[in-house]
C-alpha cells in the first residue's frame, strides 16, 4: 500500500485506519439483500424459521430447548436482523433515487433534443410552405399556356389578315409599302416578297 501522508500536513496521532472497500459493490450487494427481502420466499423461509424455532423450543425436551417460553433469543435475533435491514433497505432506496436521477436527467435531456429537432422540422416545413407557395401550380400553367395560346392564335389571325391584305394589292399592281408588311414576319421572307 502506498504511503498517503503528506509532508505539509502533520500526522494525525492515534487515529484508527478501517479497511477500504468499493462502496459500488457493497451498495450492489445491499440491494441483492434488499430485494431478496421483499420477496414472498423471504417471508416464507422467514415464517418457517419462526415456527421451527417455536416448536422445538415448546414441544422438545426440557434438555433439548435452548430458548425456552418467552424466546428471548429469537427476539434478539429478530432485532437484529431488523437493526440491519433498515439501514439496507435505506440504502437500496437512495441507489434507486440516484438512478431514477439519472434516468430523469437523461429523460429531460431526449425531452429538449426531440423540442429542438420538432421546433427545426417545424421551421423547414413553414420555409417548404413558403417556397410551394412561390412555385409555379399546374393550375397557373395551364392558365398561361392557354393565355400564350390564345395570343398565337391572334397573332396568326393578324398575319393572315396581313397577308390576304398584301394579296390583294400585289393583285392590283400597287407596290407594297414597308409599314404594311408585318413586323412579325422574319427577313428571308420579307426579301423573297420583295423579289416577287
Amino acid at each position: 500500500m502506498a504511503d498517503r501522508r503528506r509532508l505539509d500536513q502533520p500526522r494525525e496521532p492515534g487515529r484508527l485506519k478501517l479497511p477500504r472497500f468499493d462502496p459500488e459493490a457493497f451498495g450492489q450487494w445491499s440491494e441483492g439483500i434488499a430485494r431478496f427481502m421483499g420477496t414472498a420466499k423471504f417471508l416464507v423461509y422467514m415464517t418457517v424459521f419462526i415456527l421451527a424455532w417455536v416448536l422445538w423450543n415448546t414441544l422438545a425436551p426440557r434438555g433439548w430447548q435452548f430458548d425456552p417460553y418467552t424466546f428471548t433469543f429469537l427476539t434478539l435475533i429478530l432485532s437484529l436482523q431488523a437493526s440491519y435491514a433498515a439501514p439496507l433497505i435505506l440504502l437500496a432506496q437512495n441507489r434507486q433515487t440516484d438512478r431514477d436521477r439519472v434516468a430523469s436527467d437523461e429523460d429531460r435531456r431526449r425531452a429538449a433534443a426531440q423540442k429542438a429537432d420538432t421546433e427545426y422540422l417545424a421551421r423547414e416545413i413553414a420555409s417548404l410552405r413558403i417556397a410551394v407557395g412561390e412555385v409555379a401550380t399546374r393550375d397557373f400553367l395551364r392558365s398561361e399556356l392557354t393565355r400564350m395560346s390564345e395570343e398565337l392564335d391572334e397573332a396568326a389571325v393578324r398575319r393572315a389578315k396581313l397577308e390576304r391584305k398584301k394579296a390583294k394589292k400585289t393583285a392590283l399592281d400597287e407596290p407594297v409599302e414597308e409599314d404594311d408588311l408585318n413586323p412579325d414576319d422574319d427577313p428571308p421572307r420579307r426579301r423573297a416578297r420583295s423579289a416577287r
